[in-house]
């Protein structure tokens, strides 16, 4: 039961934040596909990687993430930043991401207030404790099993 709960709730926070990045982005010069979508979001979640960081998260080659990461900098959602070395730019998400980005901000700022509404101080402090340690089980490096798959 709790599996199929959290499956369901993740899938519903991934179905809001969609809709609501369709409903904004629209089909206009500009907007992003679904991929170029992901990928942004990636970029701003690792808190500004350099190339080769965002290729090994995603495990794709250096020039494929280059090809994706060149389209959003046309479309002005990803600028390169110089790196100390000047040999790795680092990757930021520009102010036209973050407007489309702070959907999620409002769409959490609606449920934290239903939430606050719905339930008590003490039920919502059980909740903030249990997402801080799934936050940290989220963060902890997975263990290999021995078994090369």
């Amino acid at each position: 039961m709790l599996e199929q709960d959290f499956e369901l709730l993740y899938l519903k926070f991934r179905a809001n934040y969609y809709k609501r990045m369709v409903e904004k982005i629209g089909p206009r010069e500009g907007s992003l596909s679904a991929t170029e979508c992901f990928c942004v979001e990636i970029i701003h979640l690792l808190g500004g990687p350099t190339v080769s960081q965002f290729a090994r998260y995603l495990k794709i080659s250096v020039p494929n993430a280059l090809y994706k990461i060149n389209c959003l900098v046309e479309k002005g959602y990803v600028e390169r930043i110089d790196g100390n070395d000047r040999r790795e730019n680092r990757l930021l998400v520009t102010a036209k991401f973050l407007d489309y980005y702070g959907l999620r901000d409002r769409d959490n700022a609606r449920l934290m207030s239903r939430i606050h509404e719905s339930f008590s101080e003490e039920e919502i402090e059980r909740l903030d404790e249990m997402i801080r340690r799934i936050i940290a089980l989220m963060d902890e490096p997975e263990q290999s099993g021995g078994e090369n798959t």
